[in-house]
């Protein structure tokens, strides 16, 4: 019996070890995002103060807060039905938004319709032109706002009102501007009412085109954009206000010089003001100012920020509930993100956060003001919690009670929120909780879609960064069936950069699944978050300030350091990896390290500072003109000789965020100085490989981790 015992036992463990699934690239790649990926309760919102709402098979279903069971709000059928009789063609249930308890807004490409529950109708519906491009909708007038060629044009009743009428070559209204920097992320912006629409005009005449080329065309295309770099003349944008009411439009007097940097807009809470953040060209003056609306007319500067390195506004003011001269503003004043309230006067009425952390995210204030919610770093840099802030004395109250990476999206009243996080062995749930941060109950969990998966052992560990006193955070994640007394092959998975934070305290550590796939043939992958990255301060970040790649290699090194001390690690083969500013750092460490780094794979690098674009560019190393060494120190033409190790670069022929100049440039100076380095295009893709062609990519990075180290 104890035999019989014995074997069946051994069964069991042999079964389950060979039952375990093998990472394969294309889950790797596409399942991270698909069939893989760890899906919750779809569109979770909140329908009213007490009620939610989320899509689930074609059925749009709501949730109160006192009961556990769901009831049908809408279903597709229904849904149809209504669109047929409107003379709207719905197939699917689109994304979704309430506007009121009752009123539904429908979003998909080509349509806009608003809905109401109580009556099963649309009451209208808003068909986007087929050339619309960059679409703002505002729901309090019904009106479409978007672009087409250089102008901007409105749509409401199935009227098209053109706003602008430009026709120079070069200028565009209703973009963007500023290559999305200092959080631009579109290029209008209505006001609460409707009456009032804030655009930006961009005027980029005087810049020169820069060539990309089409070359999938029987003969090649050529197909230039705008590309001012670094030192060079840069574009013009000034704000214009549109009246709906009237059919005018105003610009805002923002004066020279014409090459600053206009963002942060936001509305005063009558819409007779309108606020605004201004840049100078150099990145280390900053106002905050605010304008008429009625005729442009700059009113005041309410308040100012200078900094001898950068300084870069990024959020806009946000108004006080109950007092229309009272604002709160998000800034590193003191060295850290911080939430402080200010009047339209430019006075500091408190600052309402402090510590050496960062404020992640404001969510707003209750009705009366009482709280302020925010989201923060405050227990760790790896984590996000959710707080309350009490806006009389200052006293702090966590609500949320598990370690790892918390999101909040609360109610109208904000008397009760969804907890949406995850941790490391947490795929990902979403709880609800009042706002004193009392848990009502568990309203959604993640399926583990990992659970079958053989996979290395992932963990975060620490050490100190390259001055030798700041904790520096990595992820690493060891090969499958791990044997302590071999040796292992190391790849290092590098970004390095501002506004990005790599190593979080998420489901899987924020790993990419391509690490897990490169462990399953026996690597030991390896991410640091070096200084320079994201969410660690202001003096954490600006250590790069005039010298990019310096300090971040001095701190990857010290992950390389961390990495050889280990008995496990095969120290003569040990790889880079990154794309974009990662791509930067893989050349940074193959060519300044180039006696430990043994392979290298560089994605989309930056080679020269001095071709890279005028906002980014200059707010870390300043001008050419102003920082010659910085630059010729950076600049990664200059290091080939140093060159030992297998390198191979890869380039988006449509790149227009690194132009493939830099990769070019590269190879030239490879060339003349006898360098044998490997190469490799994508056509048609841009500044990364998405898609199914981004298998290709992965295999071939793969590959040469593969052939070479």
């Amino acid at each position: 019996m104890k035999n019989i015992f014995l074997i069946f036992s051994l069964f069991l463990l042999t079964h389950t070890a060979f039952s375990q699934k093998q990472m394969s690239l294309e889950d790797a790649v596409l399942g991270r995002r698909s069939y893989l990926y760890p899906f919750q309760l779809d569109q979770l919102q909140w329908q009213s103060d007490n009620q939610l709402a989320y899509l689930k098979n074609d059925t749009i279903w709501t949730q109160s807060l006192k009961k556990d069971d769901s009831s049908v709000l809408l279903t597709l059928s229904s849904l149809k039905e209504a669109a047929e009789k409107g003379k709207i063609t719905l197939n699917h249930i689109p994304s979704f938004s309430f506007q009121t308890e009752n009123e539904l807004l429908f979003e998909t490409g080509d349509l806009i319709a608003l809905f109401n529950l109580n009556e099963k109708q649309f009451n209208y519906s808003v068909e986007v032109p087929a050339d619309a491009e960059v679409t703002d909708f505002c729901a309090a007038n019904a009106t479409l706002a978007y672009a087409k060629g250089q102008n901007l044009f409105l749509l409401k009743n199935g009227k098209e009102t053109q706003v602008t009428h430009e026709t120079k070559l070069g200028i565009v209204c209703g973009r963007y501007v500023h290559r999305r920097e200092f959080g631009i992320e579109k290029g209008t912006i209505w006001s609460p009412s409707g009456k009032y629409l804030a655009f930006y005009r961009k005027d980029e005449s005087m810049v020169k085109d820069y060539p990309l080329v089409d070359f999938m065309a029987r003969e090649a295309e050529a197909k230039p954009v705008k590309y001012p770099m670094a030192g060079m003349t840069s574009q013009q944008v000034t704000v214009g206000i549109f009246n709906t009411e009237t059919g005018e439009t105003i610009y805002l007097k923002s004066g020279d010089p014409d090459d600053h940097y206009l963002t942060n807009i936001s509305w005063g809470p009558n819409e007779q003001f309108i606020y605004m953040a201004e840049l100078n060209r150099d990145q280390n003056h900053m106002q905050l100012n605010q304008y008429r609306v009625a005729n442009g007319e700059k009113v005041k500067t309410i308040l100012e920020e200078q900094r001898s390195t950068y300084v870069e506004p990024q959020h806009p003011i946000r108004f006080s509930k109950t007092n229309s001269t009272q604002f709160y503003y998000l800034t590193r004043n003191d060295g850290w993100f911080h939430l402080y309230l200010y009047n339209t006067d430019g006075e500091l009425i408190r600052q309402l956060t402090s510590g050496n952390w960062e404020v992640t995210e404001f969510y707003g204030t209750d009705a009366n003001e009482n709280y302020a919610y925010i989201q923060a770093t405050k227990e760790s840099p790896l984590d996000r919690h959710i707080y309350r802030v009490n806006l009389k004395n200052g006293d702090f109250d966590r609500l949320d009670a598990d370690s790892g990476t918390h999101n909040a999206q609360f109610s109208p009243s904000f008397s009760y929120f969804t907890d949406n996080w995850s941790a490391f062995e947490n795929s990902g749930q979403t709880d609800l909780r009042q706002a004193t941060g009392k848990l009502i109950r568990t309203i959604s969990k993640a399926e583990n879609t990992l659970r079958d998966y053989e996979l290395g052992q992932n963990k975060i560990v620490s050490f100190k960064a390259a001055d030798d006193s700041t904790d520096l955070f990595a992820r690493m994640i060891l090969p499958n069936n791990f044997d302590p007394t071999k040796k292992y092959p190391a790849i290092v998975y590098v970004y390095g950069g501002p506004h990005a934070q790599l190593v979080n305290n998420t489901w899987h550590n924020s790993a990419n699944w391509w690490f897990y796939y490169m462990a399953s043939k026996g690597y030991i992958m390896f991410t640091v978050d070096n200084r320079g990255s994201a969410n660690r301060g202001q003096k954490f970040e600006e250590i790069i300030h005039r010298k990019l790649g310096i300090e971040e290699t001095r701190d990857q090194m010290k992950g390389i350091n961390y990495l050889t001390a280990l008995p496990y690690v095969d120290n003569n083969r040990i790889g880079v990896h990154g794309w974009s500013f990662g791509g930067f750092m893989t050349l940074n460490m193959m060519l300044r390290h180039s006696d430990i780094l043994k392979v290298g794979v560089a994605g989309g690098p930056v080679v020269d500072w001095d071709m890279y674009e005028v906002m980014y560019g200059e707010r870390y190393m300043d001008t050419p003109e102003e920082n010659p060494n910085g630059y010729k120190e950076s600049g990664m033409q200059n290091h080939v000789d140093n060159l030992k190790g297998k390198l191979m670069l890869i380039h988006g022929a449509q790149d227009e965020t690194v132009v493939m100049q830099h990769s070019m440039k590269f190879l030239r100076e490879c060339i003349k100085k006898n360098k044998q380095v490997d190469f490799f295009a994508y056509p048609t893709h841009e500044h990364n490989v998405r898609g199914k062609d981004r298998v290709h990519l992965m295999e071939k990075v793969s590959q040469y981790f593969f052939d070479y180290l």
